[in-house]
C-alpha cells in the first residue's frame, strides 16, 4: 500500500491515477495516524519551496516524514518539489529542508536566456549515473517531462541517481539507501513514468 502525502501543494490525483493504472494500491491523506499504515510514501510537489516546509509543519507531517524515512527506514519517494525538499536548503524562500540528502536546491543559473527559458518546461533524457531498481529496464533513451525553476545539487556524487542537460548538466533523480527523489514528473510522463512507478510500488 502507497500512502501519498497531501500537503496542499502536489499532482495529487495525477499521481493516484498513475497508481491505479499499474494496479498499485494507493490512497491519499494528510493524517499521520492514516499515512503509517502505508508500506512506502509518495511525496508529491509543486509550488515553493518555503510554502511547503510550511504546510508540512502546520500539519503534523514534517516530523512524521522525518521519522519514517530515517528511523523506520520506509521506501519514500519524492517528485519535483517532493525531492527539491529532501536537500538541506533552498534559495527559494531562503529555508531549511529535511537535510536527508546534503544538498542544496538552487534557480537554474542560464546564460542564453533566448534559447534556454525559465521555468525549464519539457520531455528531456535522464542519463543514469547509478544501477537503481527504480529505474529499472526503463529505456536508455526514455524521456521524461519537467518543469522548474529550480533544481538540487548534491555534495555527495553517490547520491545522484540520473542526470541531464539543460544549458549544463544537473542532477535530475536521487537515491540513498530507502529514499529516492525525481526532479521530472513521472505522473506526467506516460510508458515511462508508469514504469517508475511499478519500480517503485515493487521494492
Amino acid at each position: 500500500m502507497i500512502g501519498i502525502v497531501d500537503y496542499g501543494m502536489g499532482n495529487l490525483r495525477s499521481v493516484k491515477r498513475k497508481l491505479d493504472r499499474i494496479n498499485a494500491p494507493s490512497f491519499i491523506s494528510d493524517k499521520p495516524d492514516e499515512l503509517m499504515k502505508a508500506d512506502k510514501l509518495i511525496l508529491p510537489g509543486v509550488g515553493h519551496f518555503s510554502n511547503a516546509v510550511k504546510e508540512l509543519k502546520t500539519r503534523g507531517l514534517w516530523d512524521y516524514l522525518n521519522k519514517e524515512a530515517m528511523i523506520t527506514k520506509k521506501p519514500v519517494l519524492g517528485i519535483c518539489l517532493g525531492m527539491q525538499l529532501m536537500a538541506k536548503h533552498s534559495e527559494e524562500g531562503d529555508a531549511q529542508g529535511f537535510g536527508w540528502f546534503d544538498a542544496d536546491v538552487m534557480r537554474f543559473k542560464i546564460q542564453d536566456r533566448l534559447k534556454f527559458k525559465i521555468p525549464n518546461m519539457g520531455w528531456e533524457n535522464v542519463i543514469p549515473q547509478k544501477e537503481s531498481l527504480l529505474m529499472s529496464n526503463i529505456a536508455p533513451d526514455a524521456l521524461f517531462y519537467f518543469v522548474h525553476s529550480y533544481h538540487i545539487q548534491c555534495n555527495s556524487k553517490e547520491d545522484v541517481l540520473t542526470a541531464s542537460e539543460y544549458e549544463y548538466v544537473f542532477t535530475s533523480a536521487i537515491q540513498k539507501d530507502n529514499i529516492f527523489g525525481t526532479q521530472f514528473h513521472p505522473e506526467k510522463s506516460h510508458d515511462s513514468g508508469e514504469k517508475l512507478f511499478k519500480n517503485f510500488a515493487e521494492l
